[in-house]
C-alpha cells in the first residue's frame, strides 16, 4: 500500500490547505450508544465542529480500509452494524489485513490521526486502569498510546467505571500532561469532580495550543490529555453515579464479562439503571469536548 489510509475528500482538502481538522473515534457509535441516538450524536458532533471552523474526521476501518473522514452513508451504515470489531493498537492492522470492519478506540484513533497529520482529537472519556486491575491486569491500551503518540486528546476525564486514582497515577508515571480545562479538579466523565486535583490548569484553547507548541519546541513526544468538565447544571452527582457503577460491576462479575466486553457491558447496564440519564449526559459531554477540540485546532492553525 502506498498510503495505509484513505481520507475523505473534505478531510484531504482541509489537510492540503492547512485548515484545522478534528479526529473523532467511532467506538462510541458502534459500542457506546444505541441506534438511533448514535447516528444523531455523530451527525450533531460533526456539524458542531464545522460550525467552529474545523473539519471533522470520524475514523473507522470499513471492509479493511482505514478511513479518515466518513460520508453520511458511511456513518449510517456503521451506526447500524452489529459485527464491528472494537479496534485498538493490537488489532487495527489485523482488521485492515483481513478486510474486516471495525470501530476505533482512543488508542487506534490516535494512531490513525497521527498518520494523517491530525493533531487534535475529541472523545467522550479515555480508557484506563479497571477496578480490580491488581488481579485482572485489565489496563487500557489508551494510556500507553497517550505516552507515545503526539495528539491532543480532549475528553471529560477517564470513564467513571475505572479506578481513577490508578489511571491518573499511570499517566503521571508515563509523563503525559493532564490538563484541567478551567478547573482545578479532574472531572470523572458524567460528574464534574473526582476528588483528584488537576496537575495542570489552562483556561483557553489558545493557552492549550501554546503549551503544545512549547512541547514540540523542546522535542517532547507523546500526547496531551485535556479534561473538560460538564457544566454544573448538566452533570450527574458522583454519589448517584457511584451507585449505578457498583450495581453494574456486580452484574458484570456475575455474568463473567471480561476484556474488551467490559466497558460496553457496563455502559449499557448503567444506561438501564439510570433510566437513560447516563446517555443524555454522554451526548452532552461529547458535544462539549468536540467544541473545545475544534477551538484548540483552530487556535493551533492560527499560530
Amino acid at each position: 500500500m502506498s498510503q495505509p489510509f484513505q481520507c475523505s475528500p473534505a478531510v484531504q482538502a482541509a489537510l492540503d490547505a492547512g485548515r484545522p481538522v478534528v479526529a473523532l473515534e467511532s467506538t462510541i457509535i458502534t459500542h457506546g450508544m444505541p441506534w438511533p441516538q448514535n447516528i444523531e450524536m455523530a451527525r450533531g458532533v460533526e456539524a458542531l465542529i464545522r460550525a467552529e471552523g474545523a473539519e471533522p474526521a470520524t475514523i473507522a476501518v470499513l471492509d479493511g480500509v482505514l478511513r479518515i473522514g466518513l460520508s453520511d452513508d458511511d456513518l449510517v451504515a456503521l451506526a447500524q452494524t452489529t459485527g464491528a470489531m472494537k479496534l485498538s493498537r493490537a488489532d487495527l492492522a489485523f482488521a485492515m489485513a483481513t478486510g474486516r470492519t471495525g470501530s476505533t478506540t482512543v488508542a487506534a484513533t490516535m494512531i490513525a490521526a497521527a498518520l494523517a497529520g491530525i493533531a487534535t482529537f475529541a472523545t467522550g472519556g479515555i480508557g484506563g486502569v479497571h477496578r480490580g486491575a491488581e488481579s485482572s491486569f485489565d489496563v487500557s491500551a489508551d494510556l500507553d498510546e497517550l505516552a507515545r503518540t503526539t495528539v491532543i486528546v480532549v475528553c471529560a476525564g477517564a470513564k467513571a467505571i475505572l479506578d481513577l486514582h490508578k489511571t491518573f497515577e499511570v499517566l503521571e508515571t508515563k509523563g503525559v500532561p493532564v490538563i484541567g480545562y478551567a478547573t482545578d479538579e479532574l472531572p470523572s466523565f458524567w460528574s464534574r469532580g473526582s476528588g483528584i486535583a488537576a496537575p495542570l490548569r489552562l483556561d483557553s484553547p489558545q493557552e492549550i495550543a501554546a503549551f503544545q507548541r512549547a512541547r514540540e519546541a523542546i522535542g517532547l513526544e507523546g500526547g496531551m490529555l485535556v479534561t473538560n468538565p460538564l457544566a454544573p447544571d448538566l452533570e450527574i452527582d458522583r454519589e448517584t453515579v457511584g451507585g449505578w457503577i457498583e450495581a453494574a460491576l456486580a452484574d458484570a462479575d456475575a455474568a463473567d464479562v471480561r476484556g474488551k466486553a467490559v466497558t460496553p457491558f457496563l455502559l449499557k447496564r448503567i444506561f438501564e439503571l439510570s433510566g437513560g440519564r447516563s446517555l443524555e449526559a454522554n451526548i452532552v459531554l461529547v458535544r462539549s469536548n468536540a467544541r473545545l477540540a475544534a477551538q484548540i485546532a483552530v487556535a493551533s492553525a492560527r499560530r
